[in-house]
């Protein structure tokens, strides 16, 4: 019988937590409550607020007697102004930890700093922060793409960085960014969360034959965990559900070690382990 490890940080975090709640409690007190997007990034939690009747729309129309529900990656201000004006209530469940780089962000462009955004350009959470700032921002996701000729013309810059991103990547980038940019801030975002998560998976994969990283392949920070995993044991697999194992994976295996993204729900987790622990 195999032995199965599951990571301590595995799942849930604060953030999601938390916009579920908010979820949850305005569908009970407002009336049709709406989304631009998924509220986080996982087809079941997507399901299950769809279940409670959560709509998620592309446009914002008239918005008398609706509510509008901000996501937990958050929103520019743009959104929140367009949406006030059109008549909608705004509940707001952007994580804390997110609104504080909205905050450090908007601070820093005020005095004068170029902001530069360590993160996934495309990334509903990076399109936020950058709504927050007047001046379009340079974004950089990786050390290979860092613009030098862009960075050279820099004079003063304060970075900031995606809540979720890899932190060894971060350091790498930052220091890049430190010997061609004159004068520079750093104020390093990764939230804890994500730094527990990233600790735990440099362990894991060490200690066991197999890993399984549980998450939607649309999900950043479950994409991190598997691929620090994978830079370790090359046997890690990065799945969704029950339907994505193989059970061939498992020949001749003693220990298997999973974690799971910060909105993968436990109940993910545990028909996965369930499952796991039938196969001989």
């Amino acid at each position: 019988m195999m032995k199965i490890t599951l990571a301590k940080s595995a799942g849930f975090c604060f953030g999601v937590k938390r916009a579920l709640e908010i979820a949850h409690k305005a569908v009970k007190t407002r009336n049709q409550v709406c989304m631009l997007g998924d509220i986080v990034h996982n087809e079941d939690v997507v399901r299950s607020i769809n279940k409670i009747g959560i709509k998620k729309t592309k446009l914002l129309r008239k918005g008398k007697d609706k509510t509008l529900l901000i996501r937990a990656h958050g929103a520019a201000s743009k959104t929140f102004k367009k949406a006030i004006s059109l008549g909608y209530t705004v509940v707001d469940a952007t994580c804390p930890m997110v609104k504080e780089i909205h905050k450090i962000a908007k601070e820093a462009e005020q005095k004068g700093y170029s902001i530069i955004i360590i993160g996934d350009n495309k990334h509903d959470e990076v399109q936020g922060i950058m709504g927050q700032l007047k001046k379009k921002s340079l974004v950089i996701d990786c050390i290979e793409h860092v613009p030098l000729n862009k960075i050279k013309k820099i004079q003063k810059a304060a970075v900031v960085v995606q809540s979720t991103q890899n932190f060894e990547k971060t350091l790498s980038i930052i220091k890049v960014l430190k010997e061609h940019v004159e004068q520079i801030t750093i104020f390093n975002t990764i939230c804890q969360p994500t730094r527990i998560k990233q600790k735990e998976i440099k362990t894991l994969p060490l200690k066991n034959d197999v890993m399984i990283i549980i998450g939607s392949k649309t999900s950043a920070n479950t994409r991190r965990l598997f691929e620090i995993s994978k830079d370790l044991n090359k046997k890690s697999y990065w799945i969704n559900s029950i339907n994505d194992i193989k059970k061939s994976w498992f020949k001749n295996i003693k220990t298997v070690g999973i974690t799971a993204g910060a909105s993968t729900p436990d109940k993910t987790t545990k028909k996965i382990i369930e499952y796991l622990s039938r196969i001989k």
